[in-house]
């Protein structure tokens, strides 16, 4: 499985999102907006757990907007299931199909497949969280192997009042 250092570079990715653009991890990080970086992988739309965590993090936009966060959610759910649940749930934030499973892979995301102990609605990915600065470094990464213990909204500001408070 592949895991990051802290202050590691973070590997790049390009995903295409529901709203039909390619969204490029390097060409965001080169527009030097001094912003950090949430990046949230969820199982899809299908997902209770997830849905409810998805509608914390938008209630909380502004929150993130305001400490200079980007956030942005990746799944590899199918593009018409997603492209309705952004519609429905009124998303602003980035919502990218990594269809290919290629951010899956190369962040280290936990895969649920047929070898898995438990039966859990086939093969999807688990929850996982990384932040990184302006840079693209890491500074939290959490990956979850089932649905529950993820860090909601506040846990998360949380993480991200303590990273900026003490960060060298």
């Amino acid at each position: 499985m592949t895991t990051f250092k802290l202050n590691q570079q973070a590997p790049d990715f390009t995903l295409p999102s529901v709203s039909g653009e390619e969204y490029s991890f390097s060409d965001v990080l080169k527009q030097k907006d001094d912003q950090w970086h949430l990046i949230i992988f969820f199982r899809g739309s299908w997902c209770p757990a997830c849905m409810s965590e998805l509608r914390e993090l938008e209630e909380s936009k502004g929150y993130f907007e305001k400490q200079q966060i980007h956030l942005t959610t990746i799944t590899y759910d199918e593009k018409d299931n997603l492209e309705k649940m952004v519609q429905e749930q009124g998303f602003t934030f980035p919502v990218l199909n990594d269809e290919n499973s290629e951010f899956l892979k190369a962040y280290g995301v936990h895969y649920h497949d047929e070898q898995a102990p438990y039966e859990d609605h086939g093969t999807h990915g688990e929850p996982a969280y990384f932040l990184t600065d302006e840079e693209g470094k890491v500074l939290y990464q959490q990956r979850q192997t089932s649905p529950f213990g993820r860090p909601h909204s506040k846990e998360l500001r949380k993480i991200i009042q303590y990273i900026k408070k003490n960060l060298k």
